[in-house]
């Protein structure tokens, strides 16, 4: 062993050398020592409204009203605020959020506020005292109702409509729901808009109120509630001003020694090609200087999972009092769950107090991971930059690793809006004088390009509306294509097209000059639905176009011909659930199973039944420009085993979905499974086995233990 430890070291230490690897040592530059000097708790002291917040609150009373302040300011008291006011009145409000998380966060906040029984929630998967004063849920469910309304020709009952994380509306995924909402929505229902990062909400106000004929007013803060202050991390383990010069008025300068480590082609590194820093030296630094805790943004979930290995630190065994806290709140959180009780990273999170938090976790473990954030018994916490929209836990510093991110597609330099909210969780509002924006630099950090990004103004919000399927449906339930044609002309791409040259540019580039390449995409989705009988010729909906209509799913038109067709199982809900599920997948999977004795033969029988059935129709659809995804028997298989109550981490440990992707996607089947409940009139048979297979999916650990 020792000579095999020995050699290794040999062979491993000109490596280093080659990649500049340096053992780090605390230190920090003189100019930083005033700076530290205000690390602190602020003196507590009687909460008093700021004077946006008094604004916003006056304004709403008359108006729409949409707050654009930083991350942190105080824009959820503003909604508790003017809340309470509505339900003086007897009134009712509709609060709407673009993630279930943060859905159910503001539920478990205004039930502590307004007493539970005047809180409902509606995320598709809780729905829970739907009649109450206050309802908190997503945006797509608020849509939804909307769109019954215009349907039956009721008012929505609702005296005031909170849309949160407002910004979304420029969401190129989810923009076209928030869009929709405000279209529909009546105008003598107030509307108030909330949002960290909007670049042009004078232009946003001016679309409103020219399409709800009232007044919308715009209440912007700038002013971040604890200061903001950048810092490098040097490989070395000193710590440095990011930045030069701080005013707003002058251009952002890196700081002399971080630009020479910036323009040094042999510069030190923290990690070698595709590694980690070891982040327990990098935690001993931070609390050195009193700068934990601390929310690591890293470049992948994999990174997330690795980094909190690498905490070697033991900070929580320095404060015992914490470090019991941690275990008991932990065991409380656990305690009704026996997989969560058995995860794989509460070592880790018991011994480090670090925890990893991304999609690919379960959402109960999530929930555990934020509540121990929020209550600040961890050190540090290893995100990936997704984790920065929304969900409300803050900590002193926040460090970044990449000046760029995965969208999806490519990676991307981040926008001055991704910045700003993944540097709005650094400095906590009554816990903290000041928060600081670590720079550490990876192997794709761009310190110019941050320097650009410390004060940069966010971008400008461009309208996200599209044309679907369900869209189409719904609104010809209410409307004919004339009046369907005024709704788009309300579209705040309409707006931006005619708003100026320069302005407008990008919304006449996607849309057309006056809108016409909206309407041909409305005029071809129409089009399509006559030739296969869901509208007839006279542009009304046919039986078939009715109760398809109901079906605000991923692939409407996939399933309402899978219905037609007869080719789902009738009386089978494990079944039924399995297939849905091969619908709303995301995920590309090979066909492997389909050759493996281990398929069940029931499943494969009716399987290949519904993808061959489908197969014309699908083809119809790519003919025509549409979308129409692959069914892969993979994510059947995992559904129809978690239907028949195989233990689950036998079915994750066999597949290659992440406890989280997997969670996702029963949970995104049940939401399916739902809509096709809602058809008992035409198919009571397979609405009601459609309601059994919900209840045969929604289980422990998928349900999260709160719920």
């Amino acid at each position: 062993m020792k000579n095999k430890h020995y050699h290794s070291r040999k062979k491993d230490t000109p490596f280093k050398k080659r990649l500049n690897i340096k053992p780090m040592r605390p230190g920090s530059d003189k100019s930083l020592k005033q700076v530290f000097q205000k690390i602190g708790t602020p003196k507590e002291k009687k909460f008093k409204p700021d004077s946006f917040q008094i604004q916003a609150i006056e304004a709403i009373r008359q108006s729409d009203c949409l707050v654009t302040a930083p991350t942190g300011s105080g824009k959820t008291w503003i909604a508790e605020q003017v809340a309470h006011e509505v339900l003086e009145k007897k009134g009712k409000v509709w609060y709407a959020t673009p993630l279930k998380a943060l859905t159910n966060s503001i539920h478990v906040q205004f039930s502590k506020i307004f007493g539970r029984e005047n809180v409902g929630i509606l995320t598709g998967d809780i729905k829970e005292n739907p009649d109450a004063a206050i309802v908190i849920g997503t945006t797509e469910i608020l849509r939804n109702q909307l769109y019954d309304a215009m349907d039956t020709g009721e008012n929505l009952t609702c005296d005031l409509i909170i849309l949160d994380e407002a910004h979304f509306l420029g969401d190129e995924q989810r923009g076209v729901v928030w869009e929709e909402i405000m279209i529909y929505l009546p105008g003598r229902i107030p509307l108030l808009l909330l949002s960290a990062t909007i670049g042009n909400p004078f232009q946003i106000a001016k679309w409103l109120e020219s399409i709800r004929g009232k007044k919308c007013q715009v209440i912007a803060n700038h002013d971040r509630p604890v200061p903001l202050f950048p810092l490098f991390f040097h490989p070395s383990g000193t710590l440095f001003p990011l930045i030069h010069k701080q005013n707003l008025d002058e251009k952002q300068v890196l700081h002399k020694k971080v630009l020479k480590f910036s323009e040094n082609r042999n510069r030190s590194v923290t990690a070698g090609p595709g590694g980690l820093p070891q982040f327990g030296d990098i935690l001993n630094i931070l609390d050195r200087y009193h700068l934990l805790p601390a929310i690591f943004f890293l470049k992948s979930r994999a990174d997330c999972d690795q980094a909190i290995k690498l905490c070697h630190s033991n900070l929580i065994a320095k404060d015992p009092e914490r470090k019991q806290n941690l275990m008991l709140k932990i065991k409380e959180l656990t305690k009704d769950n026996p997989h969560l009780n058995t995860h794989p990273q509460r070592q880790y999170l018991e011994k480090t107090a670090c925890a990893s938090h991304h999609s690919g976790h379960l959402p109960a473990w999530k929930v555990i991971v934020e509540t121990l954030m929020a209550k600040g018994l961890l050190d540090a916490m290893f995100a990936t930059s997704t984790v920065a929209a929304g969900v409300n836990f803050p900590a002193r510093s926040v460090v970044v690793l990449n000046s760029d991110r995965f969208n999806g597609i490519e990676f991307m330099g981040l926008t001055p809006s991704e910045f700003q909210q993944m540097t709005g969780r650094a400095g906590r509002r009554g816990m903290d004088n000041i928060g600081f924006a670590i720079m550490l630099p990876g192997k794709f950090m761009d310190l110019k390009y941050v320097a650009t990004l410390i004060n940069s103004p966010p971008l400008d919000i461009e309208s996200q509306i599209r044309i679907n399927f369900s869209m189409v449906l719904n609104l010809l339930l209410s409307h004919t294509p004339d009046q369907i044609k005024l709704l788009l002309e309300k579209s705040f791409a309409s707006y931006q097209i005619v708003s100026g040259k320069k302005q407008g540019k990008t919304a006449r580039k996607k849309f057309g000059p006056d809108l016409e390449l909206l309407w041909t995409d409305f005029s071809d989705h129409l089009n399509f639905l006559v030739d296969e009988k869901f509208v007839g010729n006279d542009k009304k909906l046919t039986q078939d176009g009715l109760w398809a209509s109901k079906l605000r799913v991923d692939a409407p038109l996939l399933v309402a011909q899978s219905i037609r067709k007869n080719l789902l199982p009738q009386k089978d809900p494990a079944l039924l659930a399995a297939i849905i599920s091969s619908f709303v997948n995301e995920k590309e999977s090979s066909d492997d199973p389909l050759y493996s004795q281990a398929l069940p033969k029931r499943l494969k029988e009716v399987f290949l039944l519904v993808r061959q059935g489908l197969k014309p129709f699908a083809i119809k659809l790519l003919e025509h420009g549409f979308h129409a995804p692959n069914l892969f028997v993979q994510p059947s298989l995992l559904l129809y085993l978690w239907a028949h109550d195989e233990p689950w981490e036998d079915i994750v440990s066999q597949s290659d979905f992440a406890e989280g992707d997997f969670a996702r996607l029963i949970l995104r089947t049940s939401d399916n499974l739902r809509q096709i409940a809602k058809l008992e009139d035409s198919f009571p048979v397979l609405a009601k086995t459609a309601k059994q297979a919900v209840d045969s999916i929604l289980k422990e650990p998928v349900i999260t233990f709160y719920n």
